[in-house]
């Protein structure tokens, strides 16, 4: 059973931006030797039916699932390191960090700390996560929208989660931020409690 320092469920907004944010790390003296995955589900993401107009950087016209699509190939060939896993359907989570299990449709995964960055529909059932399921508090109650009670992003020990699944707005830039936002304080964890970002810089 492969195991996991971090392991990302979702890859949407969220889950690729606190991956490429994780991979950013791994070179760095408190990232050496971890090891980050990320369970690249796309199918029911929104970005598949989106337009990207009002986001910044992008040129009018840009879709989502152009987005999703280059985003996995930024990550494989930016930080090769984290290990994709593709058409895999999370069904539970048992155990508690640092000993999680990961169940999918296919295999089992052990990790250490977990990213849940999936969508906020109303069918959400990873086996596990039911109990912090709540009615969504920024998305009008006609769209039957959920969220998982988090304080900072933080489920539980262990369990972070990420996105319009964490209770934010269903606004591209703010999923983006918020799996950046839960990498940061991720590898603040990493960095004894120093607050740490990560930048790259022109020389």
């Amino acid at each position: 059973m492969d195991s996991f320092d971090v392991l990302i469920i979702g890859g949407s907004a969220a889950g690729l931006s606190s991956a490429l944010i994780l991979g950013s790390a791994l070179d760095k003296p408190f990232g050496i030797g971890k090891k980050v995955g990320i369970i690249t589900h796309q199918k029911s993401a929104a970005l598949q039916n989106a337009e990207l107009n009002n986001v910044l950087g992008f040129k009018k016209g840009t879709k989502g699932n152009e987005v999703l699509k280059n985003g996995l190939i930024q990550l494989s060939e930016t930080y090769p390191e984290i290990i994709q896993i593709a058409k895999e359907k999370v069904v539970k989570i048992e155990g508690k960090s640092p000993n999680i299990t990961v169940v999918t449709n296919k295999n089992s995964y052990q990790a250490k700390n977990i990213v849940v960055a999936v969508g906020p529909s109303n069918l959400f059932n990873i086996e596990g996560l039911m109990q912090y399921v709540i009615p969504h508090k920024s998305i009008p109650a006609i769209k039957e929208k959920i969220m998982l009670k988090n304080n900072n992003h933080v489920v539980t020990e262990g369990v972070y989660v990420a996105g319009v699944l964490a209770g934010w707005r269903s606004q591209y830039a703010i999923a983006a931020g918020s799996g950046a936002q839960v990498a940061t304080d991720i590898l603040t964890l990493w960095n004894s409690g120093n607050q740490t970002m990560i930048h790259d810089a022109i020389n």
